[in-house]
């Protein structure tokens, strides 16, 4: 496995089956655009067959994370989205892709990293502690729709 940071929208495409949606690469231009946005994937180099990337390697998983800052807290990483592949699930990849996200949070100067995640996501929990993630207990979160 490789952890590389994506910087192209076929990149995302290709990754497409690990997002909630298809991939909108109107949505993806934007996102790699924008200052403060990270998104890295995880690679299946084991067999260098696959067409989805250029290099033949497989999307298996990937994170993403948006910087924030507030005038009396300073700069922080918002880990916006982690997802692996069913098939590569508890092999340490969510957690390799959270600690890539953690190092490059300290390296920009970051005070802190944080994640919302449901309560009853065992598998994303445990992925969160075992990259040093520590549960501060229950939250809400509340949307506003504007679909």
């Amino acid at each position: 496995m490789r952890i590389e940071r994506a910087t192209t929208v076929p990149e995302l495409v290709a990754a497409g089956d690990l997002f909630d949606s298809p991939t909108r690469p109107d949505a993806a231009r934007d996102f790699l655009s924008a200052p403060g946005h990270h998104l890295y994937l995880a690679y299946d180099t084991s067999d260098d067959t696959s067409d989805d990337a250029p290099d033949g390697a497989r999307p298996i998983g990937f994170i993403s994370g948006v910087e924030t800052v507030h005038p009396d807290k300073g700069r922080e990483m918002f880990l916006y989205e982690l997802a692996v592949d069913e098939a590569y699930r508890r092999r340490g990849i969510g957690r390799a892709l959270i600690r890539t996200l953690a190092d490059l949070a300290a390296e920009l100067g970051c005070y802190d990293m944080w994640v919302g995640v449901d309560t009853d996501n065992d598998v994303a929990l445990a992925a969160y502690r075992s990259a040093g993630g520590t549960d501060e207990g229950p939250c809400r979160v509340i949307t506003w729709d504007f679909t």
